[in-house]
């Protein structure tokens, strides 16, 4: 760790005009990320902003057919909403502390590529609502900890379409709680989309599976079907290829979930 300032601004005004001042800013939520990357010396930063407490980022409401979560709203929070496999989702991440602490905005914005929140965020067809504009999920996740966010733009809030059924199923890793995989599935008016979290290095989607689903919305409409292990990630966790088999087996277990 090093010398930093540490800045609590009264509103959200306050704090986009804080991050637009001299030298380097960092946006601190819950900090799960950020803390660590400190510690590490991955990230030095002349000031954090506290955004945590900030009420335009906080509160979960019904909107037109839409779930709208605040971006400081945290993972026990988020699992307490009334979409089942969203719930399911949030209060299946980390330990304890980590979903107390840990926010949604946050989770997003550093788009880890093994994030269960991305996998619900792309399977629902989520908006993610900034200080600036709305960005749909399939134009937000770009890359590996890379997203369509502007230098200093902030994620104020995430508007999920309520679906007819979805579903979660992720293999955990028993040490971090991250997916080793997790499959996201859901059908909503809009169609039925399936999102695959942990197995590459970006959340992403599988058409062919969402092809089958939408004929069938069921386990055995997806017998047959495979993902190609060639751009899967390998690690100590697991190899490619047994990446590639989860995502089968995860999706069957997603839409049995999904009832």
């Amino acid at each position: 760790m090093y010398p930093f300032a540490l800045y609590r601004p009264a509103s959200l005004a306050d704090a986009l005009a804080a991050f637009a001042a001299a030298g380097e800013q960092k946006y601190l939520a819950g900090g799960q990320t950020l803390l660590a990357a400190l510690k590490l010396r991955l990230a030095r930063p002349d000031r954090l902003i506290d955004i945590a407490r900030l009420p335009e980022l906080k509160g979960i409401r019904a909107e037109d057919g839409f779930l709208v979560v605040g971006a400081a709203a945290t993972h026990a929070e988020v699992a307490g909403v009334d979409i089942p496999a969203l719930a399911a989702l949030a209060g299946s991440i980390g330990d304890l502390q980590v979903r107390n602490m840990g926010t949604l905005g946050g989770a997003l914005a550093n788009n880890d590529p093994a994030g269960d929140h991305q996998a619900a965020v792309l399977g629902l067809g989520a908006e993610i609502r900034t200080d600036r504009r709305c960005i749909s999920a399939d134009a937000f996740f770009t890359g590996m900890f890379e997203t369509a966010l502007e230098p200093g733009e902030l994620i104020v809030a995430v508007a999920y379409p309520r679906p007819l059924r979805a579903g979660y199923a992720k293999l955990r890793n028993p040490a971090s709680g991250y997916p080793v995989v997790g499959v996201f599935v859901a059908e909503t008016e809009a169609g039925v989309r399936v999102a695959v979290t942990g197995a590459g290095h970006c959340v992403f989607r599988l058409p062919e599976f969402e092809r089958a689903l939408a004929a069938n919305f069921s386990a055995a409409a997806l017998q047959g079907l495979a993902v190609p292990p060639g751009d899967l990630n390998r690690d100590l966790h697991a190899t490619a290829e047994y990446r590639a088999h989860l995502v089968g087996v995860l999706a069957a277990r997603a839409v049995a979930a999904a009832g």
